[in-house]
């Protein structure tokens, strides 16, 4: 059995220094991000009508107000018919769309991927802006459909981002070989190409599932009093009174959005598996 040299941990203690310094900073950065929002969580148990520490009586009485609204249900039914919708559309148009530029070479690719992932980037309130000057004339604002697109172009960017990134190590011979078995063009996207991207698809659809289930400033422009979602109302809430409503509906979002992440993780490897 080989022997461990004496000098060896010894030489390596710069490495074993910055692994724990690294992961120190880690876990920091995750507490400062985590820490707050469940520091939160407590005050939507509160009987209290304000959000004070400690929390005296304990009650459900804001989770009863919250499932017991129709503003509240009205909210959270437009937030599951336009980010689902818009979450589809965009992966739909940002997998095609990442093919496309990774297959295609023509002058000014560049300046057009730049193009694409422009909404990465630009201020929101100036994309915001401009499609509502832009649905004024088609006569979509105030309306689902408009949303929803806008919704899109805003996620798109996300997926084809990730899928991208996918395919920079994909083996282009795996498609070769497959059209020459006499697979066709479909067949070979369904077999081949999107059981190796599924990680990348996946990862797009939940950041853009993400966008639009959180976006406000793009809803506060385009949408119409029939289409608040509950960004929008949490927006107003906290503009006129805040109060721990607001605080239980943040709660069950944290919660949905822990069970999506596991979702979304568990069908990753999966996809994996398959590949």
């Amino acid at each position: 059995m080989r022997r461990t040299p004496v000098f060896e941990p010894y030489a390596r203690w710069p490495e074993k220094t910055w692994y724990v310094a690294q992961r120190i900073l880690c876990y920091g950065v995750l507490a400062y991000l985590v820490l707050p929002i469940v520091a939160l969580m407590p005050l939507s148990f509160s009987a209290d009508a304000f959000l004070v520490y400690p929390v005296e009586h304990w009650s459900l009485h804001w989770y009863r107000v919250l499932f017991g609204s129709d503003t509240w249900w009205r909210a959270i039914r437009n937030s599951f018919i336009v980010a689902p919708s818009a979450t589809v559309l965009a992966t739909v148009l940002g997998t095609l769309c990442a093919l496309g530029l990774d297959r295609a070479t023509f002058p000014g690719k560049r300046a057009l991927t730049a193009l694409i992932l422009s909404p990465l980037v630009a201020p929101l309130v100036v994309v915001a802006v401009g499609m509502y000057l832009f649905y004024m004339k088609l006569h979509l604002a105030g309306t689902f459909t408009g949303l929803i697109v806008a919704h899109a172009l805003l996620g798109a960017p996300f997926v084809v981002t990730t899928v991208g990134a996918v395919l920079k190590g994909f083996d282009g011979a795996l498609v070769r070989a497959s059209q020459s078995l006499g697979a066709g063009q479909v067949e070979t996207f369904r077999r081949v190409t999107l059981p190796l991207i599924l990680p990348g698809v996946l990862s797009g659809a939940l950041f853009a599932f993400a966008t639009s289930f959180d976006e406000v400033v793009i809803t506060l422009f385009l949408a119409g009093p029939d289409q608040t979602t509950i960004p929008r109302q949490m927006f107003s809430g906290i503009r006129d009174s805040i109060t721990p409503t607001i605080v239980a509906l943040a709660t069950v979002l944290v919660l949905f959005s822990t069970l999506l992440l596991v979702a979304c993780e568990r069908l990753r490897r999966r996809g994996l598996g398959r590949a």
